[in-house]
């Protein structure tokens, strides 16, 4: 049985200890909800890849309460402190080479060079890093390839039973993973975009390359087919037919149980806070009524809208 613990000092201090056991301990960041153990502790992370059912091949994203202490486990450059300043605590995670004596295990970083690190903005996210006392080794709280957890209930649903316990601390405030940039060569690149847009990340640091999904798997969120419902998920569609759900943005005047508007007003940030859940919500009704596929409405591309596409075209890619 999964624990659903409080959001509060006495809760947090649970979950500290049972990650400080070798335990999993779900918790919310201001992205989605993570699935976290002590990234020192192999068996630990080797937990997680059991519990979600991940490839090995996949890093994980250590989280630490601070810069100077994600910096203790990577050499940063100039670049690395720059965007740091501006972006931390927030969504954004830098791939960096990996010092020698960091104390990180091999398994978080899939046994490349590098480590990816981040500091959550979330509030409770870093009074547990601070009362554990360990960087928290967390990708999201679900099933691999399965629709990211804004809630404990999301959580709860894919994992209950596999994991110690989840904090519940009621839903996510971006509702997209982080940004990851990739800083351990000569160019920056982007190697998933999320919860900070691409434009942000030049006005500090200059030109970035963007990654492709045909790429080496070197981060978290690169997998080809990520992020799917059970349903097959068809893109930049008009309308639904009769054996779709409706997944809809701005004015597109489609009504009814089965469809869900992401952001009528076409806000790409309210539409980013409420991408999974949408798509949770749709994949349950669509299921009680049969149905078999998601029709997704044309999504802008730019900004939080780069994300957005990003995480659908891996829920539409083929499985």
């Amino acid at each position: 049985m999964t624990l659903r613990l409080r959001d509060d000092a006495e809760g947090i201090a649970q979950a500290a200890s049972l990650l400080c056991n070798g335990q999993l301990v779900a918790f919310a960041t201001e992205t989605v909800y993570g699935l976290g153990a002590d990234a020192r502790n192999a068996q630990a992370v080797a937990a997680i890849y059991t519990a979600k059912g991940r490839p090995r091949f996949n890093p994980l994203i250590c989280h630490f309460a601070d810069g100077a202490e994600a910096f203790a486990h990577v050499t940063p450059d100039e670049r690395a402190a720059a965007l740091a300043a501006v972006f931390w605590p927030g969504p954004l995670t830098l791939v960096l080479p990996r010092r020698a004596d960091s104390t990180i295990a091999t398994l978080a970083g899939a046994g490349l060079p590098t480590v990816a690190v981040r500091v959550p903005a979330h509030e409770t996210a870093r009074a547990l890093l601070r009362a554990a006392g360990v960087p928290i080794a967390a990708p999201s709280a679900n099933g691999s390839g399965r629709l990211s957890p804004t809630t404990a209930s999301h959580v709860l649903a894919d994992l209950e039973g596999r994991i110690a316990a989840v904090i519940d601390s009621g839903a996510a405030r971006v509702g997209l993973e982080s940004t990851i940039l990739d800083l351990s060569g000569a160019r920056p690149r982007m190697l998933r975009p999320g919860g900070i847009a691409i434009e942000e990340l030049i006005a500090v640091i200059g030109d970035i390359e963007i990654i492709g999904a045909d790429e080496a798997v070197i981060a978290p969120g690169m997998m080809v087919s990520h992020y799917a419902p059970r349903q097959t998920v068809r893109l930049d569609a008009r309308a639904p037919t009769s054996s779709e759900a409706w997944l809809g943005f701005g004015p597109d005047g489609v009504t009814g149980a089965l469809m869900i508007n992401l952001s009528e007003a076409g806000d790409l940030t309210e539409a980013a806070a409420s991408l999974f859940d949408a798509l949770h919500a749709l994949e349950a009704r669509a299921t009680a009524q049969g149905l078999t596929g998601i029709a997704v409405a044309p999504i802008p591309c730019h900004g939080l809208g780069v994300a957005i596409n990003d995480r659908l075209a891996r829920a539409a890619a083929p499985r």
